[in-house]
């Protein structure tokens, strides 16, 4: 066995965690911010989340039909955003689609606001319909990592309006589940609770060895996680308090 020692600071560091009107950024760190598409050169992600994002438009031949619109911002740019909707648009409209500064998923750089390339693009709501390429983006991104973050008839869990253009990088499998048990990522953070280290939750696919996810809480100072040795696993943060493991096992396993 393998020991994995995680620091408190840890629980907001990871793909999966959860900011929203209760649990803000607490992750300052910038590294590893790039620019998504280089004709787009001041809209920045994470690394891993771009990666995926070419894939799934390379995928189903989307490259310049869907343009990226919005990604990483500073909780200054958020805050002027903010500001600027509350003039132009009023209060209501503004707590509907505007996040909160430092309550915004576009400051882990791991969010992006996605449209179908016209000449007029709306900043605050770009046009992301459900057919078409953009449909098949959406069908597409769950198998690659990405979910739908704001879906309709989950506004009183996310605390937002249904946004059909923001989209969240969460990784494999997590995505996949989200999907397919129709979660909003509060109700998965939430679910992946009542499994711990003796009792995983187990993601299979055909034909290929089933991935474990399990939920360890975080304890003052450092948290020991026991990992089996061989095998590759991920530890995310969930910014509430603890963190989601995966693990995946060697088919002979």
């Amino acid at each position: 066995m393998n020991t994995v020692m995680l620091g408190k600071e840890k629980v907001h560091k990871g793909a999966l965690v959860l900011v929203n009107e209760r649990y803000p950024v607490l992750d300052g760190n910038r590294m590893g911010l790039s620019p998504v598409d280089e004709r787009f050169s001041g809209i920045l992600m994470k690394r891993d989340a771009i990666n995926v994002l070419r894939l799934i438009l390379e995928k189903i031949s989307a490259i310049g039909r869907i343009v990226p619109v919005s990604g990483y911002r500073t909780s200054e740019e958020q805050r002027e955003i903010y500001e600027n909707s509350l003039r132009e648009n009023g209060g209501e409209f503004t707590r509907k689609f505007v996040a909160l500064p430092d309550h915004s998923e576009h400051q882990t750089g791991l969010a992006i606001d996605l449209a179908l390339n016209a000449p007029d693009i709306d900043f605050i709501c770009p046009e992301f319909p459900y057919d078409g390429i953009c449909g098949d983006f959406r069908k597409a991104a769950p198998d690659y990592g990405y979910i739908e973050r704001y879906p309709a008839g989950k506004e009183k869990i996310t605390g937002i309006a249904h946004e059909p253009w923001h989209f969240r990088y969460v990784g494999f499998p997590h995505s996949a589940i989200i999907a397919q048990k129709g979660f909003a990522l509060e109700e998965y953070v939430e679910f992946i609770k009542a499994y711990n280290s003796e009792n995983r939750f187990v993601f299979e696919r055909e034909g290929k060895p089933p991935m474990e996810i399990f939920y360890v809480p975080a304890v003052s100072g450092t948290t020991r996680v026991s990992m089996p040795a061989r095998c590759i696993y991920q530890v995310s943060g969930n910014n509430a308090d603890g963190f989601i493991v995966t693990v995946w096992r060697k088919e002979n396993e």
